[in-house]
């Protein structure tokens, strides 16, 4: 597979086909031409064409994509073919929300510890989860199979949230705490800030008075 060098944007739009896909599969639809994927996912037929290549060849010339089998090679592509153990550090109220929200462990990411040093929150159960003392961190990493780390602190908190999780062998952080952090370069960081969607739906509707 020529994955080297690969646009973020065409990981986003990966992303963005796969939820085309999973919901044309639950409606029944077995296989789609790649003008009518397309136009579902907002993109011209080249540019799902041009993405795909860089993981190999997929559809059949005529007949389109077998819906089922590109969900799968889309996913292998991705390395979301089977489930990531996720560590939430930040059990405030954007923590509890996504402790709750199911979607993830559906896409293949289980959130299997909860972390906070607020001690009134240490100890608490929250969706089947017991709130853990950051410190003991560490220590869980291997024991629930952690991979993959996610800061829903206070943006001064950020920081040393980063810290407990490298510190724990965490090689990935998805972060939505409104701070940047430093990590050493072998670990993947993803900044998540609602507020970007809030201005570029706000410039484009003043752009178009």
């Amino acid at each position: 597979m020529k994955t080297q060098n690969i646009p973020k944007a065409t990981i986003k739009r990966l992303a963005v086909y796969i939820q085309v896909l999973s919901g044309l599969k639950r409606d029944g639809v077995e296989v789609i031409s790649s003008e009518k994927l397309a136009r579902a996912c907002s993109v011209n037929p080249s540019q799902i064409r041009k993405d795909l290549a860089y993981f190999g060849e997929f559809g059949v010339r005529g007949v389109g994509y077998y819906v089922h089998e590109l969900i799968s090679s889309i996913k292998h592509s991705l390395g979301v073919d089977r489930v990531w153990g996720c560590a939430l550090v930040g059990v405030g109220n954007l923590g509890r929300a996504l402790l709750r929200h199911k979607e993830f462990a559906l896409r293949g990411f289980s959130i299997r510890a909860a972390f906070d040093c607020d001690p009134y929150k240490i100890g608490e159960i929250v969706s089947g989860l017991e709130v853990v003392c950051t410190r003991q961190l560490k220590g869980r990493v291997d024991e629930f199979g952690l991979e993959v780390g996610i800061i829903t602190t206070p943006p001064e908190r950020a920081q040393r949230a980063a810290n407990y999780l490298v510190d724990g062998g965490i090689k990935g952080i998805v972060n939505f705490a409104q701070a940047r952090i430093q990590v050493p370069k072998e670990v993947t960081v993803e900044y998540v800030d609602f507020t970007h969607h809030f201005y570029s739906v706000a410039f484009n509707i003043s752009s178009a008075d």
